[in-house]
């Protein structure tokens, strides 16, 4: 499988694109200035308890509390006070947890107020990020992710991923992890550890101990709250957490995080650094990749199911789940006509469903009606299928088999809130008129002729593809009556996330000179 990065910044605004085999499966968006992303350390005090959810409310610079469960305390919760209370106090000097005292472990059937008392300054990490009225989820369990590790303050096991096959691999990396952690530290060894060298694994660690040297130096500033530590921009940890042989290309319309690519690739795989491109071209990097276009397919109520000749997935959202409902479209009236053709139809859907998961970031409990499969031997291929289809999904999932009315339950953790991309489009006749279509012409022409003198370069005008075919249509076409008007060829741009009248033009230099919206 073929997997591509597209990384797009504009507006303040990055979009990460992850294709495989061409296929948009992955969408994340970060703004520059965001505050809370999954996987920050923070300082922050405790504004109130609420004993009865075993639970506290802490204040971390948000306009809404973050959310602390007792769960989410961790056994050494104690230890990490006191570890935190010392660094202020500048009794703990230095970074390194070696014979620092260990204390005793909290009670993990214990209650909030035992441990915790309103201005506590705690010592924490994001888990979830804000969705809707609710605040961040955080927990004190503290974790350094690196490429091939997780590092774990306070925590002297070394645990491997069981992905990791063979007993002598295991042991090899073991023995090695156990060899390098610093005092005081345990460590996760990820899967994709599997086979790499004693150098790399070296030079992680290095960095994820560098990380928490830097969340110390931030802690002796004392400032509360404050942000102490900043996980990877989206686009390295998605290089983190994904990159693989199957990367053929990285391609980025910003220099500057071209240049960050390359360098954290410098790091973890040197050899194959050059996969990064920087995109320069007046056509929208993921307007070029078809991104927007498959955005437009991918959402909304129904979805079509490639390859199916017809069969579509009905996806509706409820106060308390998802449901979404396979129909076979014209092709198939009976599930018991054609058996073979349902199983077939349902392995399309459940492929579908996996990547509308990813895709839309749903978590919760997602409910899937198939076609009817009276044969037993069906559902059961059926259901190996989705599990089989659902193991690239990083997020926790958890899927049970058909029950007795066909369903497939699915619950799947969700840290950020729940993409939402809007596939209809205002009509522009809603109140009874619209703009005659020779006067937007026209006000596209005023504003070429306004700035086509000012400007040396090309102009280019970003349109509706309906418009886009309406101006360059014909031998006569409008645009080749401009270019012969006024002697400057104008490029014109289809852009499918426009509206039916929205326009921009632009310079050569990607500058906008001016819009219109209806």
């Amino acid at each position: 499988m073929k997997k591509e990065l597209i990384v797009s910044h504009e507006d303040e605004l990055t979009k990460i694109a992850l294709l495989e085999d061409g296929r948009l499966f992955e969408l994340h968006e970060q703004e520059d200035k965001t505050d809370f992303v999954v996987g920050d350390l923070f300082i922050g005090k405790v504004k109130k308890l609420a004993p009865n959810l075993n639970a506290a409310f802490v204040n971390i610079g948000y306009g809404k509390d973050a959310f602390l469960h007792y769960h989410d305390l961790g056994p050494e919760f104690l230890t990490y006070k006191k570890f935190l209370a010392d660094t202020l106090s500048k009794k703990q000097s230095s970074s390194s947890l070696k014979n620092f005292p260990i204390q005793k472990e909290i009670n993990k059937n214990g209650t909030v107020d035992r441990v915790i008392a309103k201005d506590d300054v705690v010592l924490l990490q994001i888990t979830k990020e804000p969705i809707s009225t609710k605040g961040p989820r955080i927990s004190t369990q503290i974790s350094l992710t690196g490429r091939f590790l997780v590092l774990i303050p306070f925590d002297n096991k070394v645990s491997i991923s069981k992905k990791i096959g063979t007993a002598e691999e295991r042991e090899r990396l073991r023995n090695l992890i156990e060899s390098i952690k610093p005092e005081g530290f345990g460590a996760i060894i990820r899967t994709v550890a599997e086979g790499k060298k004693v150098a790399e694994l070296h030079n992680d660690m290095n960095q994820l101990v560098q990380k928490w040297e830097t969340t110390f130096k931030n802690i002796q500033k004392n400032i509360i709250p404050s942000k102490v530590l900043s996980e990877d921009d989206k686009a390295s940890a998605i290089l983190r957490d994904n990159f693989n042989a199957d990367f053929v290309s990285i391609i980025c319309d910003d220099e500057q995080m071209v240049s960050d690519m390359k360098s954290y690739l410098e790091v973890i795989a040197p050899e194959r650094k050059n996969i990064v491109q920087y995109y320069d071209h007046h056509i929208p990097l993921l307007e070029y990749y078809n991104v927007e276009k498959q955005l437009k397919q991918s959402f909304g109520k129904h979805v079509n199911i490639a390859g199916s000749r017809g069969a579509y997935l009905v996806v509706e959202h409820t106060e308390a789940l998802h449901v979404i409902d396979v129909n076979s479209g014209p092709n198939l009236s009976s599930a018991s006509t054609n058996k073979e053709h349902a199983l077939n139809v349902n392995k399309m859907a459940a492929t579908e469903i996996a990547r509308q998961l990813r895709l839309r970031d749903m978590g919760g409990i997602i409910v899937v009606d198939f076609i009817d499969m009276p044969n037993a031997e069906h559902r059961k291929n059926l259901y190996e299928h989705l599990k089989e289809e659902m193991k690239r999904d990083k997020a926790r999932h958890k899927i049970l088999p058909p029950s007795r009315f066909g369903l497939i339950q699915i619950t799947r953790q969700r840290n950020r809130p729940e993409k939402q991309i809007e596939t209809k489009e205002e009509n522009p006749n809603a109140t009874g008129e619209i703009l005659a279509p020779i006067v937007v012409v026209e006000r596209m022409e005023e504003a070429i002729r306004n700035f086509i003198q000012k400007e040396k370069g090309k102009l280019f005008l970003h349109v509706h593809p309906f418009v886009e075919a309406y101006l360059t249509k014909g031998l006569m076409s409008i645009q080749t009556k401009w270019y012969l008007k006024y002697k400057k060829w104008v490029t014109i741009i289809p852009r499918d996330s426009y509206k039916y009248l929205e326009y921009k033009l632009y310079n050569s230099k990607k500058e906008e000179l001016m819009s219109y919206s209806n």
